[in-house]
């Protein structure tokens, strides 16, 4: 006897042998045994999840006789009748198969429907099933329509297919649905280890898992990937047999890769990247398995809870341990560029080379720690404000200092405010230290200043563990900082920067700045032209003139009137046309003005569509100036440095 491969030998064939597919199985029960059956059925899904399986399983159920062949419609199929074991073998005459893969001509349609006007031979019904029916012509789903929407009494049609997006409404909303669902690795898993165990081969669980996550949902690609894994193990299932198989990185690579990436080790990223090279392990496998690991991780790092394990998953402590390696942005953005990484690897000419830049890029994106907080404080510079140049750090022995100048008749918050406006703004950047070694205090300044006409506020950048001077020295005294002889004292070897603030405008001058300005056009106004804009205004509004003739009226100039020919003057040849010309000379006699039209072409200077916009800039003008003068505007402007959106303003 030839050898039957898992996929076929263990094809459900009841009901309760199917697995991951529940929801379909208790619909279909149920209507089973209340005997509310639908004429027509359609089930969708992904290759390998039953749908073919579940015709059969149905048909069988429609027709099965019972042990003592006096049954009825059933749930629970014998297995035993004629019809049961017909249906198995593939040789029930009342059943028919249809692959319109090959079939998807309305001849073959035509020819299996032919059949619907016999009744059934030895079962209870006919069963049509049309399995990929989503590949049938246009014409062949037309000529099934009307025996799809009323069929015999005892004919039931089955559709299959995987692509339910390309079968018609049509069909669509003549049948019942079903989408039966890719099968959960663990569901895959657990029907694995079943099946060995009936076939009585021993298996690694970790080579399961791997077979069952390279299945994609699919339980016919994992029992055949299963065949395959036997053959190649020479009839036994190890893990490292299966790996090599699918071309799948070790985990351990995996757990190295994402261990250097937190550690921010770029050398163990190369090195394990060409590690992988010389192995010859799949690159995308690499990125996929990276990106497993990595869900699993953001995982743990949101729902600790979630990490207890039984210990039937020997990775889940690997896992965990990464999980508080890396931190949870980091996993988040490593994830991201392995899902998108998997699409560059086609684009690159060596898939690896383009690995291990997808795998550095995190480290090129990785957020800012205190190492390299601490690297970025060596560079040090100083900037004066007044000159506009920069000038080196100070050596550590040269204290920053600043002063301003002040009478003794000034009060003290008078001259506090001089300080705060002739002094300009000092930014100390300091190492990465604890509080306790870093101290800033106030001593006598070496050189007044004169006092500078850009205000300027006092800014310390400080590291999160420093506090300001003022609460941690009692000694402070805010009043201080506003006599002659004060000024900033801080740690040897820390630098300052000093940058201009930018002085504060008048809420005026800033509401103009924002406002949005418009050209006002150039007119030189003319009796005529203000007779004619009235004219063609009047018109305009009486709808007597549109389009083309409008848009001439519009930009013309009248340049001269007599008692029966009337110039104008465009400055553009395309309005000039004869028709256009023609038409008006209509609407002017239609409003009293029986005359003879000439159009010549030069510069116009004063038109309706010049007036109009004129007027319209006026208009915006006013609006802008209501808005410019309101007491309310001008305090957002001033205190919350709000901004006028330019064009936002329309006048009503």
């Amino acid at each position: 006897m030839s050898y039957l491969v898992l996929a076929r030998k263990y094809r459900p064939k009841t009901f309760t042998e199917m697995v991951g597919q529940e929801h379909v199985v208790q619909a279909l029960t149920n209507a089973l045994t209340t005997q509310r059956l639908h004429h027509a059925y359609l089930f969708t899904g992904t290759r390998g999840v039953g749908k073919t399986t579940v015709s059969r399983v149905l048909a069988k159920s429609l027709n099965c006789q019972g042990l003592d062949g006096t049954g009825g419609i059933t749930a629970n199929l014998c297995g035993v009748c004629q019809a049961c074991t017909d249906i198995d073998a593939g040789r029930f005459v009342d059943y028919t198969e249809l692959d319109a893969a090959s079939n998807r001509g309305v001849d073959e349609v035509q020819s299996l429907l032919e059949q619907a006007v016999y009744k059934p031979v030895q079962g209870r019904f006919k069963v049509f099933m049309i399995d990929e029916v989503h590949m049938l012509t246009n014409t062949a789903f037309n000529a099934m329509l009307k025996t799809l929407e009323e069929p015999p009494e005892y004919l039931k049609f089955v559709l299959a297919t995987t692509d339910p997006q390309k079968v018609p409404v049509t069909v669509l909303s003549r049948c019942l649905q079903f989408n039966l669902r890719p099968m959960a690795p663990e569901t895959v898993l657990e029907h694995l280890g079943h099946v060995l165990d009936q076939e009585n081969i021993a298996s690694e669980p970790q080579a399961l898992r791997l077979l069952a996550r390279a299945a994609r949902g699919s339980m016919r690609d994992a029992l055949s990937l299963t065949d395959q894994a036997i053959a190649y193990g020479g009839g036994q299932l190890q893990e490292a047999a299966v790996r090599q198989m699918l071309g799948c990185a070790d985990r351990s690579h995996v757990f190295r890769l994402i261990e250097a990436l937190a550690n921010g080790d770029g050398k163990s990223v190369v090195e394990t990247s060409e590690a992988l090279r010389l192995n010859g392990l799949s690159a995308a496998a690499t990125l996929e398995d990276m990106s497993m690991v990595l869900q699993r991780m953001a995982v743990l790092q949101a729902v600790p809870d979630m990490g207890e394990d039984d210990g039937a998953d020997p990775e889940a402590a690997e896992i965990a341990r990464l999980a508080g390696v890396m931190p949870p942005d980091e996993t988040q953005l490593l994830y991201s560029l392995s899902l998108h990484g998997r699409q560059e690897l086609g684009l690159a000419p060596d898939e690896y080379a383009a690995l291990t830049m997808v795998l550095l890029r995190l480290l090129a994106f990785k957020p800012q720690t205190s190492n390299s907080a601490s690297a970025s404080a060596e560079k040090k510079t100083l900037i004066n404000p007044h000159r506009g140049a920069t000038a080196q750090a100070h050596p550590p022995s040269a204290p920053a200092m600043a002063s301003v100048p002040a009478s003794p008749a000034t009060s003290a918050p008078t001259r506090q405010a001089a300080a705060v406006a002739a002094q300009p703004v000092v930014t100390t950047v300091t190492d990465p230290a604890p509080a306790s070694s870093k101290t800033v205090r106030w001593q006598p300044a070496q050189q007044p200043q004169p006092a500078s006409p850009v205000q300027a506020l006092p800014v310390r950048d400080m590291q999160p563990s420093e506090v300001p001077p003022w609460e941690d020295d009692p000694s402070y005294d805010p009043e201080g900082c506003a006599t002659p002889d004060q000024g900033y004292d801080h740690d040897s070897d820390a630098a300052v920067v000093a940058m201009p603030v930018r002085q504060q405008v008048e809420p005026r001058a800033s509401l103009e700045r924002y406002m949005p300005t418009t050209e006002v056009p150039q007119i030189v106004a003319t009796p005529e032209g203000e007779f004619w804009h009235k004219l063609v205004m009047d018109m305009s509004e009486a709808e007597t003139i549109n389009a083309l003739v409008r848009e001439l009226a519009l930009q013309s100039q009248l340049v001269a009137r007599d008692i029966d020919t009337w110039m104008l003057r465009v400055e553009r040849e395309s309005l000039n046309s004869t028709t256009s010309r023609e038409r008006l000379q209509k609407a002017l006699e239609a409003a009293g003005h029986a005359v003879r039209l000439t159009v010549e072409v030069g510069r116009v200077q004063d038109s309706p569509a010049r007036r109009n916009a004129v007027a319209a800039v006026q208009r915006q003008a006013g609006a802008e100036a209501v808005i410019r003068n309101d007491p309310m505007v001008q305090s957002w402007m001033r205190d919350y440095d709000a901004k006028v959106v330019p064009g936002s303003i329309k006048p009503l």
